[in-house]
């Protein structure tokens, strides 16, 4: 913040986590500077949805930046169901439940007509006080001090709009908050929308990616040799020494995981790394998983034991289809497949890229009503190309390389995202709270 000049004088604000202040501003509760405080919404039950009407305003349609979700992911209440709860302009909704502390500045322009859900209360800042600057404070650091305040006295279940309104907030006076907002409205647009060129950077990496791997895969890296066509649809030709086979004839073992009985302690909190879908978050080999077991449920035939290099593909739920590979001696759930190659036939980097471009294709054919699920059977028989162990070995290679570097580009793109997120978080709490005189200010370029 060291660009932005700071206040000619300042004082103590009396708070020791707020420390000082300008001297023309004040300390005071939120409920003092508010015409209606803690006014909590609707409790009606999705039975009362109509499919048109008012819409009606849930914590899960807010983002994290304040935000309500488009009308096509609303749901709406009949008008008559609504008296008493519709929203102004200016009106500020946080939530006291689930994702506690998020909150909304309504817009009835943007937003169009309004109620709100009992987890949501509402607070509408009286004319002395600006409802944008109210806002920013709900996106600040004050503001989320304060809830784990409350909290370590509290519980989230026992979190309600009196605590909201109790908060203290620094204040100056109305032109002067009017500035805040307006100058937070525009940095904070700048920040977003760097955000988001370097989010779209990261989708098109990652397009790339997924280019590449499956024109290695599925081309090989000659491309003078000659091809013939491969039988399945979505990838046309094929080498023309290369064929389709399905999996069971290139792997040793295809094998499901099992969870220990949680009757018995003894079988948890190990040494042995003990994967479950939730697990998978993308990477290629998996080494930690967010529990443990021990020996002695495999000794007891609770779990299987699977070596490294094993390529797990999960078989259930919404993330059916996902692939990994063990990158240390493990186990893992009844909701996930092992997968250990025969390594006169196939690679296992190869079976894992194979599996990788296919998982969308896995996850539409699954069989399921309510819940997608492949089965064993399902794995054995799926048709994976066969080609020379050398050409296999080159293929992985080469994308190993391609892929460190896009991931290495993509982790330092979300380091810059991340980056930008501490730094408006970090401009809207020095604003807010006086921290920076910002009726000058300038480009924010040297963050980037």
């Amino acid at each position: 913040m060291s660009k932005y000049k700071r206040y000619e004088r300042y004082k103590d604000s009396g708070v020791e986590w707020i420390g000082e202040i300008p001297e023309h501003w004040e300390i005071k509760k939120l409920k003092y500077i508010c015409s209606e405080s803690a006014v909590y919404g609707l409790n009606e039950s999705a039975e009362n949805y109509a499919e048109e009407g008012v819409r009606f305003i849930r914590t899960t349609d807010i983002d994290d930046k304040g935000n309500l979700d488009s009308n096509e992911e609303g749901v709406f209440l009949p008008e008559e169901k609504t008296k008493g709860y519709i929203l102004k302009t200016g009106d500020l909704l946080v939530s006291r439940s689930g994702s506690l502390g998020t909150s909304l500045y309504f817009d009835e322009n943007k937003y169009g007509k309004c109620s709100y859900a009992g987890y949501l209360v509402k607070f509408r800042a009286n004319s002395k006080n600006h409802p944008k600057f109210l806002f920013y404070f709900s996106k600040s650091n004050i503001f989320y001090i304060q809830i784990q305040m409350a909290l370590v006295s509290s519980t989230i279940s026992n979190f309600n709009g009196n605590k909201y309104a109790n908060m203290i907030l620094t204040l100056s006076s109305y032109n002067e908050q009017k500035t805040i907002a307006n100058f937070l409205d525009q940095k904070t647009a700048e920040i977003d929308d760097l955000i988001a060129d370097k989010e779209k950077l990261i989708e098109l990496l990652q397009e790339k990616r997924q280019a590449i791997i499956t024109e290695a895969v599925t081309k090989g890296l000659n491309p003078n040799v000659k091809m013939k066509d491969s039988g399945i649809e979505w990838i046309g030709e094929i080498p023309e020494h290369w064929n389709v086979e399905p999996i069971k004839y290139m792997v040793k073992t295809i094998q499901t995981g099992t969870t220990p009985t949680t009757k018995n302690d003894d079988y948890f909190d190990g040494d042995i790394q003990w994967f479950t879908p939730g697990d998978f978050h993308g990477s290629k080999e998996l080494y930690e998983a967010s529990r443990k077991i021990s020996n002695l449920a495999v000794i007891d035939n609770e779990a299987r034991l699977f070596p490294k290099n094993t390529v797990m593909i999960v078989g259930i739920g919404a993330t059916v289809g996902k692939v990994a590979k063990l990158g240390v001696e493990g186990s893992f759930n009844q909701q996930i497949t092992g997968l250990i190659v025969n390594e006169q036939r196939l690679n296992c980097d190869y079976l894992y890229y194979w599996l990788y471009i296919n998982q969308e294709t896995i996850k539409n054919i699954s069989n399921y009503t309510t819940l997608p699920i492949i089965n064993n059977e399902f794995v054995k028989n799926f048709e994976c190309l066969s080609l020379p162990l050398d050409e296999q070995q080159a293929i992985v290679n080469y994308l190993n390389q391609k892929t460190s570097e896009i991931d290495d580009l993509i982790l330092k793109i979300r380091l810059q995202i991340q980056k930008l997120k501490e730094y408006r978080q970090s401009l809207i709490s020095e604003a807010v709270t006086g921290k920076i005189d910002v009726r000058e200010f300038g480009s924010i370029s040297e963050v980037i």
